[in-house]
């Protein structure tokens, strides 16, 4: 990069640590650290959470699943819309959590549960998500070394420096400094700054990218190169798709419903003014995540052409050996690292046709001859065994790391200098909030319950920030040791399981009803962590022990028979067939099988052990537990009443926020779900689109509109989000100071709580 390249990148994240650093005269409690005071608006939580939703582990993921795949599974997205539309607008999950005024998921599930579970989840869950994320480092460091073309190692002063050690260092420093400053409080301000900024940068590649590509002429033929079955645009010609199919599709859906809140902690989830306010944030991020979708779509158009079309062959055999030398400094040791270059190097670039040569598939398409090629080197080199697993490690960083070489060959000078800034931005605000989140799950609700007095905030707050700097160490550590070996959704969801695999029954059950105690959540909670970690065992030693010790005891034929038994009558969109190098059933399979084993323990252990229903009004704050002491009224059955009810309208509603809720419907129901997805699925149940009409659709609607939408929230809510962070300030300097809000339980009932609960049960049992 350039001098002016170097100072687009610096002078903004110089700014951001100023910030940061500002905001720590705010911090007056431990309230104000953990959630931010409480006192948060909704375009200010919107910004912060969109801003943290743009990462770089979530482009690589997105580029590389759609370089596999195309476009054609977003068809099916569609369907899901009304289940969106009513998620959103109820705030399923996350208004009730705000209700319970939890500072943490662990404080709510001691309140609901018991002090054993709560330290016991905690800590499962904080190992998950650690485990999870520790790779965020390691993917971002390899892509910065990749997009800048840095050397893997340097020397000062006659001492080696490895400069992926030193990225991560670097990386984690900086979201380690930030969460010091003022937790959650600094990552709001900083975050709400970053996607403020990250937008209109957003929009600039936009522009670059539909300008320099044609639709008509390069991307509709590329996407229209594929055998029957695995089509990147007809979304009624997928069949053949793999790890990407409609089991995806499924256990995205029923993921995104259960899991609603299993994520839920301290941070931006309690950090809104009211439940309210929370619940409108959630419907505006509906509206502003329009542009991370177009960036991510547009990226990977880029990607995917620039690799595949006879004009950018040139591009496309220059990013691929650029891609396979940076792996070989990693994986291939120096006395055979000149040989596998070579080997690399002398492949030709491609010569395929669109429309002459045969189409291309997932077994056989450009990548196949580097692929095969280095495979059989490294067999060669390492003996089968070890040779697959190191394939195996090859081919992963390929497919992630395409983007990384892919965009610095294709931007020109000052682009490539700000998409450096946006990745920095979005690693920034990634990796701090997901330390943070870890360090408060395991301080609030691993080492807190242990305290037998009220630790002063002071002691409190250190507590969090030394627990912050432990975690960061934590990933820094696991950035070496920990190998993703599959592609990066994969690995997320096959880690992650560990929790999520037996917390949906418990967070949903303990959010919505009376029935469940600690004996189902332990139930729920402990099947699904062993489940995992079995699949987490299969999928990482799969090639280099598990398969080679099946083949040694003659097992190999065996297991295949019986895996193509179980799996038939879901064929071929569930396919478990025996393969040397990757673990036949998928990470999402494997989430399935053990979610529904896991909900079956929950129920059964329940009903065996429990003896009476939980009081939930005093959890939620409702009833004679509420700020004024009312019973919930009942809803008077009018049309009008009735359609509020329907579409999540209460009373709290302003005229405006009907407005955002009615536009949401009609955007999302009527245009999405009817026009999109309704009348397109039945036309073409009787008359079948080309692949080139599938191409106008998605040129229309995944690009057209959604220019339009991010237009007007960027203005939109950077309006908002400036007025919000101006109100933030005021309420900060005014709001009240309560030192027992500290996240602590005494009896089922928060610290904060105690005293009024009790005088209003006692004076309830006196009448």
């Amino acid at each position: 990069m350039s001098v002016v390249d170097w100072l687009i990148v610096i002078i903004p994240i110089c700014f951001i640590f100023y910030l940061g650093v500002w905001s720590r005269k705010y911090v007056n409690s431990v309230a104000d650290f953990l959630s931010a005071g409480r006192v948060a608006g909704r375009y200010m939580l919107t910004s912060s959470e969109i801003a943290n939703a743009l990462a770089i582990i979530g482009i690589i993921s997105y580029v590389e699943i759609h370089y596999k795949t195309g476009f054609a599974l977003v068809f099916w997205n569609y369907a899901t819309l009304p289940l969106t539309i009513v998620i959103s607008l109820y705030g399923f999950c996350v208004y009730r959590f705000r209700e319970t005024r939890a500072m943490s998921l662990g404080q709510f599930l001691e309140m609901r549960y018991n002090r054993p579970f709560r330290i016991f989840a905690s800590f499962l869950r904080s190992i998950s998500e650690m485990m999870a994320n520790m790779i965020m480092p390691a993917i971002a460091a390899r892509f910065f070394i990749y997009f800048l073309d840095l050397p893997h190692r340097f020397s000062v002063l006659g001492l080696e420096i490895s400069t992926f050690t030193l990225i991560i260092v670097l990386c984690l420093t900086v979201a380690v400094f930030l969460i010091c400053c003022g937790g959650t409080l600094s990552l709001m301000i900083t975050d709400a700054f970053q996607g403020m900024l990250l937008f209109p940068l957003m929009i600039v590649f936009v522009i670059f990218i539909l300008t320099n590509f044609s639709w008509s002429n390069e991307i509709i033929p590329v996407m229209a190169d594929r055998v029957p079955g695995e089509s990147f645009l007809n979304s009624f010609d997928i069949s053949n798709f793999r790890d990407f199919n409609i089991v995806m599709m499924i256990f995205v859906v029923v993921n995104s419903v259960i899991h609603r809140a299993s994520w839920i902690g301290a941070g931006y989830s309690t950090a809104a003014r009211t439940p309210h306010e929370q619940k409108m944030a959630g419907i505006l991020s509906t509206w502003r995540g329009a542009l991370n979708g177009l960036f991510y779509t547009l990226v990977a158009i880029a990607i995917i052409v620039s690799c595949n079309h006879i004009d950018f062959a040139a591009t496309g055999k220059e990013i691929r050996d650029d891609l396979s030398n940076h792996i070989a400094e990693e994986l291939i040791s120096d006395g055979q690292r000149d040989d596998f270059k070579q080997r690399i190097s002398a492949l030709p670039r491609h010569d395929h046709v669109i429309g002459k040569d045969q189409p291309l598939s997932q077994e056989n398409n450009l990548d196949t001859p580097l692929l095969n090629t280095a495979h059989e080197a490294l067999k060669e080199y390492n003996g089968e065994a070890l040779g697959n697993a190191k394939f195996q490690e090859f081919r992963t960083l390929y497919h992630q790391l395409m983007i990384a070489c892919g965009m610095r060959v294709i931007l020109p000078p000052i682009l490539t200098g700000l998409f450096c800034l946006l990745l920095i931005m979005a690693m920034i605000s990634t990796d701090d909030t997901r330390i943070f989140s870890a360090s408060l799950t395991f301080t609030q609700d691993v080492i807190l319950p242990f305290w037998k007095k009220t630790p002063t905030a002071g002691q409190h707050i250190w507590m969090l920030r030394i627990t912050s700097i432990g975690v960061g160490v934590f990933f820094l550590t696991g950035s070496f040791f920990m190998a993703q070996l599959d592609y990066i959704q994969l690995f997320v969801t096959i880690m992650t399981m560990m929790w999520l695999g037996g917390c949906a029954p418990v967070m949903l059950f303990g959010l919505y009803s009376r029935f469940g105690n600690a004996s189902g959540a332990f139930a729920s909670v402990v099947s699904g962590m062993l489940l995992s970690l079995g699949g987490i065992f299969l999928q990482r030693n799969w090639a280099a022990s598990v398969y080679p010790f099946l083949d040694r005891h003659g097992m190999v034929e065996p297991v295949s028979s019986f895996l193509h038994k179980v799996s038939k009558p879901l064929n071929p969109y569930v396919v478990w067939e025996m393969d040397p190098v990757k673990f036949p059933v998928n990470s999402y399979e494997w989430g399935i099988i053990t979610m529904f084993f896991t909900l079956v323990m929950f129920c059964l252990f329940t009903v065996l052990t429990q003896r009476k229903p939980f009081n939930l009004d005093r959890m939620l704050h409702r009833g004679i537990y509420s700020e004024d002491g009312k019973k919930v009224e009942k809803l008077e059955w009018t049309f009008k009443n009735i359609l509020s009810k329907l579409l999540g309208i209460t009373p709290e509603y302003t005229r405006g926020d009907k407005v955002i809720a009615w536009a949401m419907v009609i955007y999302a129901l009527v245009y999405e779900f009817i026009f999109c997805f309704i009348l397109v699925l039945v036309w073409n149940i009787f008359f079948q689109w080309d692949e080139n009409d599938w191409g106008v659709f998605f040129f229309i609607r995944s690009l057209i509109i959604p220019c339009v939408i991010a237009l007007i929230t960027t203005v939109w809510f950077g309006i908002g989000g400036f007025k919000d962070f101006v109100q933030l300030l005021k309420d900060l300097k005014v709001k009240k100071i309560n030192n027992l809000d500290n996240g602590q339980v005494d009896g089922e009932v928060a610290l904060a709580d105690k005293e009024k609960f009790e005088k209003l049960e006692n004076q309830i049992a006196e009448k």
